[in-house]
């Protein structure tokens, strides 16, 4: 269990955050929003408690890009890092990028989701399930 709050933030220093309940889960996407999102194979991000998440400093650094369906992607408009998802119900930060952590979050990766649009040439070599689309709920 990590001490908490979490404290993250961006390369440039510019958005600090603080997540003050442990992470639910982990999960790596390949969806290709994700690749382009983060010029890899796939997005490491962690799950958090709705509401768990504040912005420290840097607020009005923070952009998101709105798809038509999907997720909104957060990023800082100062250096360009990719800093977490936000639900499109609630407006609520949802997914971390892990990377973003300042310490171990406590939560690793447990599963695929998208990996029918993998890249190729990053192939995915762990045990841990897949899922060709998203996640089934349950």
């Amino acid at each position: 269990m990590p001490d908490l709050p979490l404290t993250g933030g961006c390369l440039c220093a510019g958005v600090r955050y603080e997540v003050t309940e442990p992470p639910l889960f982990a999960s790596y996407c390949h969806c290709t929003r994700c690749q382009r999102r983060t010029g890899c194979g796939a997005a490491a991000s962690a799950r958090i408690v709705p509401g768990s998440l504040r912005v420290v400093s840097g607020d009005e650094l923070i952009k998101v890009f709105e798809p038509p369906d999907g997720f909104g992607k957060a990023f800082c408009s100062g250096c360009g890092s990719a800093l977490w998802s936000v639900d499109p119900g609630s407006g609520q930060p949802a997914g971390v990028r892990l990377g973003t952590f300042d310490s171990d979050p406590g939560v690793r990766p447990s599963f695929h989701t998208y990996t029918a649009y993998a890249a190729a040439w990053e192939p995915i070599v762990d045990d841990l399930p897949q899922y060709p689309e998203a996640r089934p709920a349950g």
